[in-house]
């Protein structure tokens, strides 16, 4: 069973759905049990950085993250579920965030450019910069559905799944050990993006 993070800030709906829709079961919760039963963990995320840390903390969350990544078993990060896992953002200042993975977030540059909006919305091709069990079936510069304004900077680069072009080269997905997290919504991304979703489904 997969357990999908509730903590108020995520289209957990939208998730949900693509997870039923390859056949996997998969519940919205925010039990620290149910989290630790179940046998890979999705952070997802919708909104600002800070207000996701305060949430996750009111609700008692940041613990039971920490753990189920300890435990080595599948974790998926989306969105702002990726951002989450670094040291921590530039959004409306500095804020903390989870620490999993050495580097910060930042906002794209602004640019008169207006072929590149912040924020980056809409349908982008990514680069495969490493293999990944995550990516099998899926083709170098498929393109996933992005919506952002703020991407995740690495400190250790060896962590870069995948890259994509917007102004800037930026970090689209990272893979560590247990952990896979994407800026794109693979449940926004029709049938790449449930190709995804299935691959982390089946890891052991």
């Amino acid at each position: 069973m997969i357990a999908i993070i509730d903590y108020d800030m995520g289209n957990l709906r939208s998730v949900q759905k693509a997870f039923e829709k390859i056949g996997a079961t998969a519940t919205a919760t925010r039990d620290p049990n149910v989290i630790k039963d179940a046998s890979r963990v999705v952070l997802p995320g919708v909104g600002a950085f800070k207000d996701c840390m305060k949430n996750l903390e009111d609700y008692g969350l940041i613990d039971p993250i920490l753990k189920a990544i300890d435990s080595g078993k599948p974790f998926l990060g989306i969105c702002l579920g990726l951002q989450l896992l670094f040291e921590e953002s530039m959004e409306f200042g500095t804020h903390k965030g989870l620490g999993v993975i050495k580097g910060k977030v930042v906002r794209f540059p602004a640019t008169d450019n207006p072929e590149f909006k912040v924020p980056h919305m809409g349908w982008n091709e990514i680069k495969k910069e490493k293999d990944s069990p995550i990516l099998d079936g899926i083709s170098d510069k498929s393109y996933f559905y992005f919506v952002h304004s703020y991407y995740a900077v690495p400190d250790d680069k060896a962590v870069i799944l995948t890259s994509t072009d917007y102004d800037v080269n930026f970090t689209s997905s990272i893979a560590k050990d247990n952990i896979m997290a994407c800026q794109f919504h693979p449940e926004k991304s029709q049938q790449v993006g449930l190709k995804l979703l299935k691959n982390f489904n089946e890891l052991k």
